[in-house]
């Protein structure tokens, strides 16, 4: 269970890691990019997807590894134990879609939790930066 938890407190690092440096690239370069301001929030929107979509793969891979090594758990279902179906999984997951073909089972159980909870925080960041940008944005910049 200690190495779990270790694994989780690794891929849950990583994530916010890419996430608050995706932020804060965006925050530092999209004032000095010299474009409309709709195309400011467009860049920042692709930006933020592209940080979460990394996340998800992060998760993926942590999925797939844990898998592979067989002794903590694995995903059932509607699962063939490829790469894609542990992104498709950690999708859901990430999203709190949870569409519920795939399950995890053993100690992944408590990835795919925590996965969720880190999803949920990620997006809700993502969507206060956005706010807070095109707050910036809209003020300063009338022609958009």
């Amino acid at each position: 269970m200690l190495i779990m938890l270790t694994i989780n407190f690794v891929v849950v690092t990583l994530s916010v890691i890419v996430h608050y440096e995706f932020l804060h690239l965006l925050s530092v370069y999209l004032p000095k990019i010299r474009i409309k301001t709709r195309l400011k929030v467009v860049f920042g929107i692709l930006g933020s997807l592209a940080a979460h979509i990394i996340e998800v793969w992060i998760f993926a891979a942590a999925y797939y590894g844990l898998i592979q090594l067989g002794t903590f758990g694995n995903l059932e279902g509607n699962f063939t134990h490829s790469i894609l179906d542990c992104a498709y999984y950690s999708i859901t997951t990430y999203t709190s879609l949870g569409t519920g073909d795939i399950q995890p089972t053993g100690d992944i159980r408590f990835l795919a939790g925590i996965e969720a909870l880190c999803g949920l925080v990620l997006i809700t960041w993502s969507a206060s930066f956005m706010f807070i940008e095109m707050q910036k944005y809209w003020k300063t910049d009338d022609n958009a």
